[in-house]
């Protein structure tokens, strides 16, 4: 079996968490940068990391700020575990291959470059002269910033998102009004599926600004898990509804490979409601006629399991004729009892009234 190596992005999500505001490694790196002596920190030790370190000496010690400050007074680089625990080494001179190439300049900084790329190990380098602290990892180079110019971007983006969000859902109402009419052409399911898409990605730009903050992006995470509530389930809602399946793709499949196109889609191609249709799987016409299969309705209706839904779909296939369903009708669904049938039958009714009533206030 292949070795699975670890997602890059998690890799380096991860460490930046391990340097956030609030952390023993952050306090450590600041005093490093308050005392100007510079410092060079390797996050794990192994077999290679020995072999391309020289001299020093062994500490395997407890981790804290200070040891690694009055530690990095000295020549060499400090040599810590995975999880910034325990300091295993310090003063240790690093001999990485000369031949990996690097586009830094400084001594410190292209060790640390090579270092991390020939071990696939995160490496800090604190730099003595420009008092900054940029880590090495999966072949990318990431500069700390300062608390205050996080959340400056943070806030700003989080004001996108806002509006972002509102204009969302200003569509999204629109298609749900669309549908009970059977009106839904492929440019409207393009449209939602757009502005869904954008939500998300200012979204993960904004999640990562809460994992750089630490203990000091509290507040904005929680504004932003209350403004993208229900996003993913909608986007799971749209792509059940529209994307077509065949025998050859069944449902399940053709799901997630239309959600993994919408990823993969560039911001330029996000702006062509074409690609996104394409994306899809819809055509490239995008007035064609559209027809849900009632997903995206019947995920507003309380405690029905995604059994019972699946049941449904199967049996009425389009949203129409559920909407016109009676109770003998929904009673014909496999685990639906008379219970259920009148909430179903209610709710689908509440939901229509509130959408069309929304719709011309």
């Amino acid at each position: 079996m292949a070795e699975k190596h670890p997602d890059p992005e998690q890799v380096l999500r991860q460490t930046i968490a391990m340097m956030a505001p609030g952390t023993i490694l952050r306090d450590g790196l600041e005093r490093i940068v308050l005392g100007r002596t510079g410092g060079l920190i390797v996050l794990g030790y192994d077999k290679l990391v020995e072999q391309l370190s020289g001299g020093g000496f062994n500490l395997d010690v407890e981790f804290t700020a200070t040891r690694v400050r009055e530690l990095a007074k000295m020549d060499g680089a400090i040599i810590c575990d995975t999880g910034a625990n325990r300091i295993v080494k310090a003063a240790a001179q690093l001999l990485p291959d000369p031949t990996i190439p690097t586009g830094e300049t400084g001594t410190r900084h292209r060790t640390a470059d090579r270092i991390a790329k020939q071990t696939g190990l995160p490496v800090i380098s604190v730099s003595k002269s420009m008092s900054t602290i940029a880590l090495y990892v999966a072949g990318r180079r990431y500069v700390l910033e300062d608390r205050a110019s996080i959340l400056a971007r943070a806030d700003q983006a989080l004001s996108t998102l806002e509006r972002y969000k509102t204009r969302f859902d200003t569509i999204a109402a629109a298609l749900s009004a669309l549908e009970i009419e059977d009106q839904v052409t492929v440019r409207d399911i393009a449209l939602v599926a757009q502005r869904l898409e954008m939500v998300r990605r200012i979204a993960r730009e904004i999640d990562g600004y809460v994992v750089e903050l630490g203990t000091d992006g509290r507040l904005l995470k929680m504004q932003l898990d209350e403004l993208v509530a229900g996003i993913e389930s909608e986007r799971d809602s749209i792509v059940q509804d529209y994307v077509p399946s065949t025998s050859k793709t069944p449902r399940p499949k053709a799901w997630s490979s239309a959600a993994a196109a919408i990823d993969a889609l560039s911001p330029t191609q996000l702006l062509d409601l074409t690609e996104v249709a394409a994306a899809l799987s819809l055509g490239s016409a995008l007035d064609a006629a559209a027809a849900p299969r009632g997903y995206r309705m019947l995920a507003r209706i309380p405690r029905l399991s995604d059994v019972i839904v699946d049941r449904i779909v199967a049996h009425f296939h389009r949203l129409q004729p559920l909407m016109q369903a009676g109770l003998d009708e929904l009673l014909a669904v496999e685990g639906v009892g008379d219970a259920r049938a009148r909430q179903i039958r209610d709710g689908l009714a509440r939901i229509a009234e509130t959408t069309m009533l929304e719709r011309f206030v």
